[in-house]
This record gives structure tokens, C-alpha cells and sequence, in this order.
């Protein structure tokens, strides 16, 4: 592994931002090469100029770089290179790939086969359900699944990844002791057993608005494909999309009802061709390549049936019910089912985890 020190020197650096860095590692080779340079070969780069060239010869932040590193053992961080075998190999190859990783948990070898699921925060009951649903199949089929760990599809995502065994990798927007929502950092803990938590920010880093779309970039960089589960219009998952396309991923998306705000940004992706629409699992694992096919086992097709038993008079239910919330009223007509059995027979499906009650008397497919 490489030393992190001279990577955190020049990271620091005034002038010098990521895609300067990358820049001056294609020039010289690597940081300390950089660090070494004159001041006239500084100059032979190509828009660095005088200020930024003067700043690299002569400013040394060791106090910034001797508390990363505190930081970094206290929270058992490992910090990775670019050129480090650790380094996640599909991210090295984007256009613009973060120079250094902070790492909690361990990036393997086991991750060749990789889906992004992102969403909207605000997710129905039918995005819950597409989320588990989806995430799943793909971990019964050996895909590692990477998120953003926000609320909402990407915490659905995470814990779904874990219940099944499977692995999961969660990249911040923020540094690695200031995990972002604070209540997901139980959920973070558990990550790093059994997959990790990464970012590109350096330790202390706050949880900034604007670092959210930057951080989507890896998602996507890290991934053979993203899967948009549920995305409103200005939802922050269609600029991972965008990343995606870019580097030129594969982008699935879950159709959504059209009474449903957040199902407007996945189908307008569908709509405009941008995405694949996906029906069930075995649409994105044919696009993953033959050997992610090969994985797929019999019951990791995603099903409309319901995982549990249903009296006649549930199924009848269930069956009117959807991800749209409907009032007790309008199911008693369209059901014509006596109002106390009605009333048993939610009940009863709200006690299977079958639906669940809304406000105002309002019911929802779980």
C-alpha cells in the first residue's frame, strides 16, 4: 500500500483541486515526484500557472496530514491510493476518479459484479417494496450493492443487502467520523462487517449540500450498472444516472404509477430512452454479462405474489390494494365486501405485514 502522506500533502495544497491532482500524477508519475519538481517544470504543465506552481514547492501542511492520520486510526480508516491494488479497479477507470479513498470494512475481489441502487428520500410504500424486493434477488445472485447511505431507498438498499447476507458498500458525502444521517450510524457499523464505508473527503469533513453530487459520481464510477428505484423530477438520484451514462454504465429504472410524484423522474428516464426499463432481476443480471446470469438461482425473480398465505377474503383485498393509498370507503365499494369483514380482514393483512394503515383511514400494499 502506498504511503497516504505525500497523497495528503498535495491534496491540500492550494490550487491544487482532483482534477489538477490527476493531472500532475499523469506529468510526474506520482505525489512525491510532484513534490520534488522544480519550479520550472511545474511550469511546463499545462494551465497550472506561477501561483499554483510556487504554492506546490513551498506548501507543506503536516499538521493537516498528522491529524488525518490520528483520525484515521482512531476510526480504523484505511487510506488508499489510486494506486493502491485496493483501490476499487472499475473507479480507476472513470474520467475523473477520486485520488485517495478513506476506507472502513474491505473492498475485495468478491465485488467484480456491482449494481448502484439509488432513490428518492421520501419513499412510498411502493418504492419500499420495489427496493427489497430488487436488492434481494440481486444478493441471492452474488451482486454487490453500492448506495449512498441516505435515507430512503439507499438505507432501504443497505439494510435489504444485509438481512440477506450479501455485501454492501455505502459511499459518503462527508467524512468517515461524520457519517450523514446520524441516525444511519448503527447501519454504518453494521456495513463495515460484511462489506465498507468509503468517501473522498478527508476525515472532519461536514456533511456539505454540495458534496452529495460529487459523492454520486463514485457510486456510479464504482458500478457496472444503477438501478434508479424511485426519483422524483429533481431527484438527486437522476445526477448519478447522468454520472452513469457518462461512464458509460448501464442505467435500469423501475417504472413507477403515474399518480406517484416520485415515480415522474424514473419514467420520464424510461420515456426518454435514458434507462432500461426492469420488470424483474433478470433484466439487469442479462445486461451484467453471462456470468452474473449464470448466478441467478430459481427464486430470485422478482414476484408480484405475496410471501405469505391469504384467506379469500384477504387475497380479495389485496389484490384491489396497491402502492396508491385508497380510503376505507372506496375498498368497501370496490370489494362489496360487508364493513366488518372489511374491517377483520385489513386487520388481518396489516398483522401478515401484507398492507399497512395510513392516516385518515387510508391503506397501502406493504
Amino acid at each position: 500500500m502506498s504511503d497516504p502522506v505525500p497523497w495528503l500533502l498535495l491534496s491540500v495544497i492550494p490550487g491544487v483541486g482532483m482534477h489538477r491532482f490527476q493531472g500532475l500524477l499523469r506529468r510526474f508519475g506520482s505525489p512525491e515526484h510532484v513534490l520534488n519538481a522544480s519550479l520550472t517544470d511545474l511550469m511546463t504543465v499545462p494551465g497550472l500557472g506561477p501561483q499554483i506552481a510556487g504554492a506546490i514547492t513551498t506548501h507543506r501542511n503536516h499538521a493537516f496530514v498528522t491529524r488525518q492520520l490520528k483520525l484515521a486510526r482512531r476510526h480504523g480508516v484505511d487510506i488508499i491510493t489510486s494506486h493502491d491494488e485496493a483501490y476499487p479497479v472499475s473507479l480507476r477507470q472513470i474520467y475523473d476518479p477520486p485520488p485517495l479513498l478513506f476506507v472502513r470494512g474491505r473492498v475485495t475481489e468478491v465485488d467484480e459484479h456491482v449494481l448502484g441502487i439509488v432513490g428518492t428520500r421520501r419513499v412510498s410504500s411502493y418504492g419500499r417494496r420495489m427496493t427489497e424486493r430488487f436488492c434481494s434477488a440481486l444478493c441471492a445472485a452474488g451482486i454487490t450493492i453500492v448506495s449512498g447511505l441516505a435515507r430512503g431507498v439507499d438505507t432501504i438498499a443497505h439494510r435489504t443487502a444485509l438481512a440477506q447476507k450479501g455485501r454492501t458498500v455505502a459511499v459518503l458525502g462527508s467524512g468517515l467520523d461524520i457519517p450523514y444521517p446520524p441516525e444511519n450510524l448503527p447501519l454504518m457499523e453494521q456495513i463495515t462487517t460484511s462489506g465498507a464505508v468509503i468517501s473522498e473527503y478527508p476525515m472532519g469533513t461536514a456533511p456539505d449540500a454540495t458534496n452529495f453530487p460529487q459523492r454520486n459520481r463514485i457510486i456510479s464510477g464504482m458500478s457496472n450498472g444503477v438501478l434508479i428505484v424511485e426519483a422524483g423530477e429533481s431527484s438527486g438520484a437522476l445526477i448519478t444516472a447522468r454520472y452513469a451514462l457518462e461512464q458509460d454504465r448501464e442505467v435500469f429504472a423501475v417504472p413507477g404509477p403515474l399518480t406517484c410524484e416520485g415515480g415522474r423522474g424514473t419514467n420520464k428516464l424510461i420515456k426518454e430512452g435514458t434507462a432500461k426499463l426492469v420488470e424483474d432481476v433478470g433484466d439487469i443480471l442479462e445486461e451484467l454479462g453471462p456470468d452474473a446470469v449464470l448466478n441467478i438461482p430459481s427464486h430470485a425473480k422478482i414476484r408480484e405474489a405475496p410471501a405469505f398465505s391469504l384467506a379469500p377474503e384477504e387475497e380479495q383485498l389485496y389484490r384491489i390494494l396497491s402502492e396508491t393509498p385508497q380510503h376505507i370507503d372506496r375498498l368497501a365499494t370496490t370489494s362489496s365486501l360487508p364493513s366488518s369483514t372489511i374491517l377483520n380482514t385489513l386487520l388481518n393483512l396489516e398483522l401478515k405485514g401484507a398492507i399497512r394503515q395510513l392516516p385518515g383511514k387510508m391503506f397501502v400494499r406493504e
